[in-house]
């Protein structure tokens, strides 16, 4: 079974962490919730108290297959604090596994080099932060994937990026299914 983290924040954004978090256990992948804070309980960029499972310093980061980031400007930037879950990006992506990031945390990613001259997307206010590292920005795309790296938008495209997670661990074929589900619905 493939196993994800998502590192959320005091400041993460609220939908863009939850929604990808319930795409992938929809599909079956088990997903821990990884605070980088001192306490499990982080307060959301609304003010949305949420409780991680883990703490960032409890996990062994070899138990997962993808490590995925959600955006907001101070969860970035507590995320882009967190000297462990860098550390761990940067080995994550040379031995070419998962890494994703949605809105301004792609450019925790860029800011580290992992986005050197690769294809990425972000936030519209972050494409010149992306640009500034290195960055090819693909401002048309909600979504893009390039090999074990994973970059989206924004929360409108918290749902995009879920499913392009899904396929990434599961194969598109998964994805499609989902897709199917969440927008006919299921019996």
């Amino acid at each position: 079974m493939a196993k994800a983290a998502v590192f959320i924040a005091d400041g993460s954004e609220e939908v863009e962490a939850l929604t990808p978090i319930d795409l992938l256990r929809r599909a079956k992948v088990e997903v821990d919730i990884v605070s980088i804070m001192p306490s499990l309980e982080i307060v959301s960029s609304r003010n949305i108290k949420i409780t991680a499972d883990k703490l960032i310093g409890d996990i062994n980061f070899d138990d997962y297959d993808l490590l995925v980031l959600p955006g907001g400007v101070k969860g970035t930037n507590n995320l882009n604090a967190c000297e462990l879950l860098k550390e761990n990006l940067v080995k994550f992506n040379e031995q070419g596994k998962g890494i994703a990031a949605i809105c301004a945390a792609p450019t925790v990613f860029a800011g580290i080099g992992l986005l050197n001259g690769k294809d990425a997307t972000c936030n519209p206010g972050c494409w010149g932060e992306l640009r500034k590292n290195g960055a090819n920005v693909i401002e048309d795309s909600k979504v893009f994937v390039n090999g074990n790296v994973i970059t989206s938008q924004a929360m409108g495209t918290s749902v995009d990026f879920g499913l392009a997670l899904v396929a990434y661990l599961c194969g598109e074929e998964e994805a499609e299914e989902l897709r199917k589900i969440i927008r006919f619905g299921a019996i």
